[in-house]
């Protein structure tokens, strides 16, 4: 995230993409179920991604990881509408297509979505709404 506020600072025009888990719990059991790190390791990662995700209004586009290979056609398709949208030229239908399901990730399109995943990380903060 830090990463992205710098680049952001530099060229105000980059375009931003954040990767959200499902949902907390789906996050750690990917993290569990790779075998790789210590239960401190996990825990830290975690709360980690929960202060992270605090920031999600700050990017551009929201994708959220369900299934690998949706995610990565989503990411696919906003980099290349991105490409298309600057490019200046009239668009053929299947451009346009392309840019109308890559605004379908834009921030303002997705925030409704991003609410339970935001509440999984934080429970607290729900019950005091």
């Amino acid at each position: 995230m830090q990463g992205a506020s710098k680049i952001k600072e530099k060229i105000p025009e980059a375009v931003s993409i954040f990767i959200l888990p499902p949902d907390r719990e789906k996050l750690e059991w990917r993290l569990r179920s790779r075998g790789l790190d210590s239960e401190e390791v996990i825990r830290r990662r975690l709360d980690t991604a929960r202060r992270e995700i605090e920031n999600y209004e700050k990017y551009d586009y929201i994708l959220v990881n369900n299934l690998l290979e949706q995610s990565a056609e989503q990411l696919r398709d906003i980099v290349l509408a991105e490409r298309l949208r600057r490019s200046g030229t009239e668009l053929s239908r299947e451009e346009k297509q392309l840019v109308e399901a890559a605004q379908a990730c834009r921030l303002d399109q997705t925030r409704e979505q991003v609410q339970p995943i935001l509440a999984s990380f934080n429970p607290q903060a729900v019950k005091g709404n």
